[in-house]
């Protein structure tokens, strides 16, 4: 059955775009910790810029901001009565600047969709309620998944993402709410173990099951940075008939510290979660990682937390598309200190420069 994603993935590789709560953390929109989207509702208007840059960046989906947005998070900060709320508004605001895409296309003399928009996603995430040794729990993860994707889908979503799920059984049962609701359903773990989900299936496996089940798009995102997540791609990807995604976290994650919770800095004090900024990657390894993805035949290309416009930005460019953020890519032959001829006024400086 064809749908807006089905088309969009037959059109070619989907490049997404996602870390929403950690850049609006580093804005100051949001208090690490609970890392609640509260920002939707208090600060409507930072939520559509960064989902503005993003755009602006080429990314081709508009996640609604509803990580976290479930009943036991917000009632960690005392919330709970906003939930509704919280859930209806993110995917206003993602459908709004989904609906800028042709303009901003045209307005920047990109490529892009000048007829349509970027497509919108529901969300939701791993709920830290779901004990594989308890059946009750799987009652209470299942009502809050349909209590959130009930909303987005009455607010109108395009398909949903369930990511960063550390668990087989409890992406099945937002696999099963997503279906239940006639959308399609993006499916991706958190590889934080070294091989298996925390219900004991190879990553690869899991992902088997879940295209098995009806999945459009399986894979990992979040936890691992490219160089620790493609190698499981790879074996994701030669197992699966259907669609497959990666999103890594933009850190140099390694063998020794393959995810973003067991870096460490100098002093031995772990990184995770707001002293990573020593780890990020440039935007030129992201560059890399997308092309090295699209080679491996990852067909939704994408990032996690940690992620900014700019890296983005280089992602597309690397896949080989001109987006209306391009108009100000960096020329750095222009600065002065870098032109093929410096003037007599700026040689000046260069012993400074490269001293």
């Amino acid at each position: 059955m064809s749908s807006p994603l089905t088309e969009r993935l037959r059109a070619g590789t989907v490049l997404g775009a996602e870390g929403y709560v950690f850049e609006l953390e580093r804005r100051g929109y949001i208090k690490a910790g609970p890392f609640v989207p509260e920002v939707v509702l208090d600060f409507p208007d930072a939520v559509r810029e960064l989902h503005r840059e993003f755009l602006r960046a080429g990314a081709e989906v508009m996640v609604a901001l509803t990580y976290y947005a479930h009943r036991d998070k917000l009632r960690d900060v005392g919330r709970e009565g906003d939930l509704e709320a919280m859930n209806r508004q993110a995917v206003r605001i993602a459908r709004e600047v989904a609906r800028e895409a042709g303009a901003v296309a045209r307005e920047g003399g990109a490529d892009g969709d000048a007829d349509g928009g970027a497509l919108v996603a529901g969300n939701v995430c791993n709920t830290w309620a779901y004990d594989p040794s308890d059946p009750s729990t799987r009652d209470a993860v299942r009502a809050m998944y349909a209590e959130q994707l009930g909303w987005a889908a009455e607010e109108g979503v395009d398909f949903v993402i369930s990511e960063t799920n550390d668990y087989l059984g409890e992406a099945l049962i937002a696999l099963e709410v997503i279906q239940g609701l006639g959308l399609p359903a993006m499916v991706t773990l958190a590889p934080t173990q070294p091989d298996l989900t925390r219900d004991g299936y190879e990553y690869a496996d899991a992902c088997r099951i879940l295209a098995a089940e009806g999945a459009a798009i399986v894979g990992l995102n979040c936890d691992r940075g490219p160089q620790t997540m493609l190698p499981l791609i790879a074996r994701i990807r030669e197992l699966v008939p259907c669609a497959v995604a990666v999103q890594p976290v933009p850190y140099r994650t390694n063998q020794t510290a393959p995810t973003m919770q067991a870096l460490h800095g100098p002093d031995e004090v772990r990184a995770f979660p707001v002293a990573l900024d020593p780890f990020t990657c440039t935007r030129f390894e992201m560059a890399q990682f997308a092309i090295r993805a699209r080679e491996l035949g990852v067909d939704y290309i994408g990032i996690c937390c940690g992620a900014g416009p700019h890296h983005i930005r280089a992602m597309a460019e690397a896949l080989g598309r001109d987006v209306p953020a391009s108009r100000y890519s960096p020329s750095i032959e222009l600065h002065p200190m870098f032109r093929a001829e410096v003037s007599a006024k700026d040689a000046a400086f260069l012993d400074s420069w490269t001293g």
